[in-house]
């Protein structure tokens, strides 16, 4: 163990603080007092208002940035919200730099001589496992993937991952843990998968119904936090109770599912994809064919509570998805303006509640 206690005063580092994740898991620390200091990095602009973190935004993740950052804030924690899960966000040299490189160079930081860093947390998925015939009803975290890597995704967060724990092996003095997190649903989250649910249909394969597994977005960033303040190293899946089938699914958020031949998906997946009908990156093609369940049983050991099973989280975001129809327009996205923050944050002009309004001055001695 590092020695942190869960009364030490934090000074932490939220790597991809300009991520949908970075941003949120930042401004849950926010509302810790013990959490003494906060820093995000970003290539972006935030995605969210930030209050009481720091946001410094890099043009890259070199090791001579992070190591500077590191070393100049005391950060005896990293939270790591950066790994791409996506691949209709880049391309696979883009997965390749910011899941490996960007990871190799935050670990070499994170484990450079005189550093202060005694806790890693990695926020993974569980693509890594991957989605085949042969695997088993629920995977454990000391299970692996029943074949090789097929996807640039799939490949770089299993390069990250190694690497991860090749740190945790040479740096006994730092607690690392990692989560591996299931499918994702949000009223705010905008995945491929998301996104062809909240469409009036929704693809599928043919003769194929998955069960698919389920996490609520206010979950996982409950569970980053969680897994930073309270959770012991080690690799932990994360994801709600249960599985239900995709025709279910699609069922519950109304959403017509359309059969797609079984074979050759990429040859349609990538025009079905640009004219916006489908979104079908390869990641996705294989859950939709054998579906993917972990056993999270060993996450809940630590005291994580789950607000949300997966029927749960899926029914949270049809409710979602017809409130956002019902409005005729999607939701107005957050975009970071310094001057406007510095307003906000610093002018006299705007009202506070009493906790953060400054004390008067003391009146200075009457004169005769």
């Amino acid at each position: 163990m590092s020695g942190l206690a869960d009364h030490d005063r934090r000074r932490i580092l939220v790597i991809g603080a300009d991520t949908f994740w970075g941003g949120r898991v930042a401004q849950a620390f926010e509302a810790d007092e013990k959490i003494e200091v906060i820093v995000g990095l970003g290539a972006t602009d935030p995605s969210v208002a930030l209050d009481r973190t720091d946001f410094v935004k890099v043009s890259d993740h070199a090791y001579s940035t992070l190591n500077r950052i590191v070393s100049a804030i005391g950060a005896d924690t990293i939270v790591h919200t950066g790994l791409m899960v996506d691949s209709t966000l880049g391309s696979s040299n883009r997965l390749h730099d910011t899941n490996v490189i960007g990871t190799l160079n935050l670990l070499a930081a994170a484990g450079a001589p005189g550093s202060t860093v005694r806790k890693l947390v990695v926020k993974s998925s569980g693509l890594v496992y991957g989605a085949t015939s042969r695997d088993p009803y629920a995977f454990t975290e000391s299970m692996t993937r029943s074949g090789p890597p097929r996807t640039s995704v799939e490949r770089s967060l299993l390069d990250a991952e190694a690497l991860v724990w090749d740190f945790a092996q040479d740096s006994p003095g730092v607690d690392v843990t990692l989560l591996r997190f299931a499918n994702v649903l949000g009223a705010d989250l905008n995945t491929p998968l998301s996104r062809n649910l909240s469409r009036s249909v929704c693809p599928s394969l043919f003769g194929y119904d998955p069960l698919l597994q389920f996490i609520e977005q206010g979950d996982v960033v409950r569970a980053l936090v969680h897994a930073t303040l309270r959770a012991e190293a080690g690799t932990f899946n994360v994801g709600g109770a249960g599985r239900l089938p995709l025709s279910e699914v699609a069922s519950i958020c109304g959403t017509r599912i359309v059969p797609l031949p079984p074979w050759q998906v990429g040859m349609y997946a990538g025009p079905l994809g640009r004219l916006g009908v489908f979104d079908l990156p390869p990641e996705l093609v294989p859950l939709l064919r054998y579906g993917r369940g972990m056993d999270t049983k060993r996450f809940a050991d630590t005291g994580f509570e789950y607000r949300y099973s997966s029927v749960e989280a899926v029914h949270a975001f049809a409710r979602a998805i017809r409130l956002r129809k019902g409005a005729g327009r999607p939701g107005e996205q957050f975009t970071y303006q310094e001057d406007v923050e510095h307003f906000l944050r610093h002018a006299r002009s705007v009202a506070r509640p009493p906790t953060e309004r400054a004390e008067p001055e003391p009146a200075g001695p009457e004169l005769p």
